[in-house]
């Protein structure tokens, strides 16, 4: 089995992202292939700001704990789904720090992307798989748009699933894929 984590890239507080990634984990509970799923919430990791002393591609050791631990959670993944906010047409500084803190440990493993926003988070996702691909991930095509966000779960917490662009089983199996 692989291990996915599901990253929540979103700290504020009644943030949409939480029911996002709680809609990710329940269909990958229905999923029936070679991959586990693990829930990491960026608000419960609770990463300062960047500030290690050297820069993570230099290979010099973590300063501090809060790096050490972080980057052991990266390093045990095999690979990743971003559950990642549109905020002004760009994703959130939390998963971009949190991004920032690392280097080789996100090399060469998978990135999928779940956005949410009013139109999907088309925005942040581009933005997101630009730097994503920068620090040499490989990115998954299929990817998951939550349009209306706001409008997107009934009351009793489902999602609708006119608000869902893409298919979150195709981005499990295309996944699965990159391990064959």
């Amino acid at each position: 089995m692989k291990k996915i984590k599901v990253i929540v890239g979103s700290v504020r507080d009644e943030r949409a992202g939480i029911k996002v990634a709680h809609w990710v984990m329940e269909k990958a509970e229905s999923y029936h292939g070679n991959l586990s799923f693990e829930l990491v919430d960026l608000k419960e990791v609770d990463l300062p700001l960047l500030n290690e002393p050297k820069t993570p591609k230099s290979g010099a050791p973590y300063k501090y704990e809060h790096t050490k631990k972080w980057s052991q959670v990266i390093k045990e993944a095999d690979g990743f789904i971003f559950v990642t906010p549109e905020y002004n047409h760009g994703y959130s500084s939390a998963l971009k720090n949190a991004i920032d803190y690392l280097y080789y440990e996100w090399r060469e493993k998978p990135a999928a992307f779940v956005g949410y926003g009013s139109r999907g988070a088309v925005l942040s996702i581009r933005q997101l798989s630009e730097v994503i691909e920068m620090i040499g991930m490989v990115i998954i095509s299929e990817r998951i748009g939550i349009n209306q966000i706001y409008e997107a779960f009934d009351e009793s917490g489902s999602i609708k699933n006119e608000n869902v662009n893409g298919d979150i089983i195709a981005l499990f199996e295309t996944i699965e894929k990159h391990f064959i």
